[in-house]
């Protein structure tokens, strides 16, 4: 198996870059078409109100026009430099719609998405959040999160699956499989698994195992309680331990006011990601 279609968004932060970078490696890697899309709202931002005066509106909204048209720009000018430089067959996309529902959109023709985690505290976090809930439950298809810190190699080598038997961790799985034939090493972990019909089985994770030996990758299964630490700590220091360059799990969610919103262990990931994160739902 291998990806044939990988979407980038690039947002113009500084960490536009390193998403360019992972995405292209991977596309090198699985001689997928790489798209790379600029999303950005046409309308005044998130906290403010038209409520100022008509000069200084229309003087506002010119200027976060120039600034996104040099982002587009300035993005545009890299992707195309890496497309040329790696021998990429690729595409630049730009949309002036909301950002969530644009890159969910164009999502739904590509066979991953690579974001980026949502920085604490800086100016793209909350838009961030709402492009990658948006993406997870609405497209219908893989995200992979890199943080906003730290490189990445975008062929790894030892990969950990958090395995807890729900859908959303066998679609993750099997979205991820790509990445895991190609890796030398991989760990399925079930954390505080479930006994009985719906549950983990006899010996938990060695199902899920058994299946990936079946797609030619040679998993090995491991199951931790750990009752008084959050299951997203558990993964991420197995992760550690394990040096593990890519964790693959499932995406949770609950409805709140018609909204799809992050559940505890996906957000506690999320919060505290030091790796690549391949998410599905």
């Amino acid at each position: 198996m291998a990806f044939k279609d990988v979407l980038v968004h690039l947002d113009g932060s500084d960490r536009a870059m390193a998403r360019l970078d992972y995405a292209a490696g991977l596309a090198a890697r699985h001689g997928a078409h790489l798209v790379g899309l600029h999303a950005v709202e046409g309308g005044l931002p998130a906290g403010l109100t038209s409520d100022m005066g008509g000069a200084s509106l229309g003087i506002l909204l010119a200027q976060l026009r120039d600034t996104a048209e040099a982002d587009a720009k300035r993005m545009r000018q890299a992707f195309e430099d890496r497309v040329r430089r790696d021998g990429l067959r690729g595409e630049w996309r730009e949309s002036m719609d909301m950002p969530p529902e644009a890159v969910a959109l164009h999502a739904r023709y590509a066979d991953l998405a690579v974001l980026g985690q949502p920085e604490p505290g800086g100016a793209l976090a909350s838009i961030n959040e709402m492009i990658l809930e948006s993406v997870l439950f609405t497209a219908g298809r893989p995200v992979l999160m890199l943080p906003y810190v730290g490189q990445f190699t975008p062929t790894p080598q030892t990969v950990l699956v958090g395995w807890n038997a729900s859908k959303e961790a066998a679609r993750a799985v099997h979205d991820a499989l790509p990445m895991m034939q190609a890796a030398t090493q991989v760990r399925v972990l079930a954390v505080n698994p479930r006994l009985g019909i719906g549950g983990h089985g006899d010996v938990p994770a060695a199902d899920i195992a058994l299946h990936l030996a079946r797609h030619g990758v040679a998993a090995t299964a491991q199951h931790a309680t750990a009752n008084e630490i959050r299951e997203s700590d558990v993964l991420l220091n197995s992760a550690a331990d394990l040096g593990a360059e890519l964790l693959v799990m499932g995406a949770y969610g609950h409805s709140r006011l018609r909204e799809m919103v992050l559940g505890g262990v996906t957000r506690g990931i999320l919060g505290r990601m030091t790796l690549p994160v391949l998410l599905s739902h």
